[in-house]
């Protein structure tokens, strides 16, 4: 499968609103197109995430990564979060996930970013495979909390 990655823009929304509500079905949301558009159109507004955008030769959204620009005060420097990975179910399995990862690393480095952050299902071990095998490592030594405000 033959493929372009290249950094969404707000007119790439159509191409990117079915991904990122597959995304969010995935993660057992229910099906919302038109919160899936809201939510993109809004980064895009406020400047943000990053998102890079995987596409075949006809223009077909095959997957897409976002990151969120963050800071490390004790190291005082740039990070990102990757937060979101999502690839068609068409399209697994053909190197567009690696590709994304690859780019997400070169597109942050490109950026000044000291390193790049995300957190996985603890059984979702394709993924980790993934991320081993591009050198991501497990932290051993912090935990992660969350507070659910809504």
């Amino acid at each position: 499968m033959r493929f372009t990655i290249h950094q969404a823009t707000v007119h790439h929304l159509d191409t990117l609103v079915p991904l990122f509500d597959g995304y969010r079905q995935f993660y057992r949301q229910p099906p919302d197109p038109a919160r899936a558009r809201s939510f993109l159109a809004e980064r895009f507004a406020h400047h943000e995430s990053v998102i890079l955008l995987a596409c075949d030769e006809q223009g077909t959204g095959l997957g897409f990564i976002q990151l969120y620009p963050l800071f490390s005060s004790v190291r005082a420097v740039r990070t990102y979060l990757l937060n979101d990975l999502f690839v068609s179910v068409q399209a697994r399995r053909h190197g567009v996930a690696k590709a994304l990862l690859l780019a997400a690393a070169e597109h942050s480095r490109a950026l000044g970013a000291a390193s790049l952050a995300l957190t996985t299902a603890l059984d979702n071990k394709p993924a980790q495979a993934l991320y081993e095998s591009l050198g991501w490592e497990r932290d051993q030594v912090f935990c992660e909390y969350g507070l659910m405000l809504s």
